[in-house]
């Protein structure tokens, strides 16, 4: 177990959420974890890992659609979860590990600021096959992985080592996302639009390109705001 780290005077633009926030946020770091490990769980069952209900495959939606050896880069947000749970738990225990921070930073900037991207920017398509309480909880739910990622600063330094296991990740992730998908066709979310092909999905213009803008702008500013941190929280050391 371990106290709250000290508040530093950072830029706005790197620490944007007020300090009682931040301090609530730390307190409730196991109610957090718990919260995104459901999150993973249902993340995955949203991409159709189906060991519920009974009645339906195990394998289903997305993940049936998919080639096998392509699944570790389909489930982007459980993934992101599961980063940001290991980050505070692991802080919380006192085993502090900066190549998770990084990476739960990462996916809760990317996958939390691209999913409410594409719900608004394909509202039509989403809204027609998905009920609006689910459209909301996947928009607002996505929005609070943005808040987490503003909590990890406290604890973490950002060595440029751990960004750049993030920056692989997250990059590779783009490439074989909307670019060399290696196997199949790309593997990003399925959006709206898209249909189930004999080797992935089929991915219309300007459909794909707006997502994959999105994403790819997204990876460029989680970039700028790891590295941004580490180098104000030297210049504060140094003074």
């Amino acid at each position: 177990m371990t106290g709250l780290p000290p508040r530093e005077n950072l830029p706005w633009y790197v620490a944007p959420l007020p300090k009682w926030l931040e301090d609530f946020g730390l307190r409730m770091a196991w109610v957090i974890v718990v919260i995104n490990l459901v999150g993973t769980a249902f993340g995955f069952w949203y991409y159709g890992f189906h060991p519920i209900p009974l009645s339906d495959p195990l394998i289903t939606w997305q993940f049936a659609v998919e080639a096998p050896e392509m699944w570790l880069f389909v489930p982007d947000s459980p993934v992101a979860t599961l980063f940001i749970a290991l980050s505070l738990g692991l802080w919380k225990l006192g085993r502090n590990n900066e190549w998770v921070n990084a990476l739960a930073f990462f996916g809760c900037i990317k996958l939390g600021a691209w999913t409410p991207y594409v719900l608004v920017a394909f509202a039509d398509g989403f809204l027609a096959g998905t009920a609006l309480p689910m459209y909301l909880f996947l928009f607002f739910s996505h929005l609070a992985m943005v808040v987490e990622a503003f909590l990890i600063y406290r604890y973490s330094d950002f060595p440029v080592g751990a960004v750049f296991v993030a920056v692989l990740w997250y990059g590779v992730n783009d490439i074989v996302d909307y670019f060399v998908p290696i196997v199949g066709t790309p593997h990003h979310t399925a959006l709206p639009a898209q249909e189930i092909l004999a080797t992935g999905y089929s991915h219309p213009s300007p459909t794909h390109e707006i997502a994959a803008a999105g994403a790819v702008t997204l990876t460029l500013l989680a970039t700028f705001l790891a590295l941004s941190t580490r180098v104000k929280k030297l210049e504060l050391a140094s003074q």
